[in-house]
């Protein structure tokens, strides 16, 4: 049930690559954009401080600007996946939607070296994973959100969009709009990630990866599915990908579900979900790793609307509208 208070924070979506809002810091309120990742579990936007091209590219904190800002002298360092950023941490008032929160730890990054934040279209990252994974032990938004009894309930839970409609972040609220049927909970077996146990992957009814069950985290700052390289190697054959990750955009009505066996429940991906279109080519939404943990992104949640419940410590997924 959608619960008052709540809050509804409207998210933009790049390419179906990346899910980015507004947040504000600071008295008067700076405004940055930010991705919102169940991934990770820091808040840090560029800062005054930077000079790399990454951050002259975007909005940077200025913190003599704010009456409010409070400095210390904790460096962070943070490494992702697809970039990194060094920097210092400090304390303001954080605006998400329509929740103040007073004296928030975040970081101002003082380094972004390589170049994937160069052309990024949001200036930073608000991760909404659990404090376990949070850099130098930096409380994370939610938890500080949590903690001063700024929401409603303690979860929070997302829908995604494939299309023009907005995506929405709801802090403190389930919303049965975004989805039908019921929602399927899933215990979360290790708190840093928001991790699950899968029992298997099938094509065709066939077992094709997680044969014996594994791993698997719902990471809405990772676009593609991403599995064992076995795994996936064996999902692209049984889905007739055999030239790299380009699909025949024509053959898409013929090609099987890929369907992800999660308690019991059978969680279908279609083809239309499993697929990247982007100016007239087709590419698999399948990527392989050297992990044994499977990461469920963008490709998954946006077939299924994902509740985030901190107050039980669980997974909640239902058929997104």
């Amino acid at each position: 049930m959608l619960t008052m208070p709540f809050s509804l924070l409207f998210i933009s979506n790049s390419s179906q690559a990346e899910y980015f809002g507004k947040i504000h810091i600071g008295t008067p309120p700076q405004e940055f954009t930010v991705v919102f990742d169940t991934g990770s579990s820091n808040l840090w936007v560029p800062s005054v401080y930077c000079k790399s091209a990454a951050c002259r590219n975007h909005h940077r904190f200025f913190p003599s600007k704010s009456s409010t800002f409070r400095s210390t002298d904790k460096p962070l360092s943070i490494e992702y996946g697809t970039g990194s950023m060094e920097g210092v941490l400090g304390y303001d008032t954080v605006i998400v939607s329509d929740i103040v929160d007073p004296e928030q730890i975040f970081g101002l990054s003082t380094q972004e070296p390589g170049e994937f934040f160069i052309y990024a279209e949001f200036d930073g990252i608000l991760g909404l994973g659990y404090p376990s994974i949070s850099a130098d032990d930096a409380t994370p938004v939610f938890d500080h959100m949590m903690k001063k009894h700024l929401v409603a309930h303690d979860l929070f839970s997302v829908y995604l969009s494939g299309d023009n409609r907005k995506s929405m972040l709801i802090l403190g609220a389930i919303d049965p709009s975004y989805y039908t049927g019921s929602i399927h909970w899933i215990p979360v077996t290790e708190r840093g990630y928001w991790q699950f146990y899968v029992d298997k992957i099938t094509v065709n009814n066939k077992v094709v990866a997680c044969d014996g069950g594994c791993q698997a985290i719902l990471d809405t700052g990772t676009s593609l599915l991403v599995g064992s390289n076995h795994g996936v190697v064996n999902i692209q054959k049984a889905i007739g990908v055999t030239d790299g990750y380009y699909i025949n955009c024509n053959k898409l009505s013929s090609m099987p579900s890929v369907d992800i066996h999660i308690r019991g429940k059978k969680f279908p991906l279609p083809p239309s979900a499993y697929t990247i279109q982007d100016d007239g080519e087709c590419t698999s939404g399948f990527e392989d790793s050297y992990s044994s943990l499977w990461i469920l992104g963008d490709v998954f949640i946006r077939q299924y609307y994902s509740v985030f419940d901190r107050a039980n410590n669980r997974v909640g997924l239902a058929t997104a509208i």
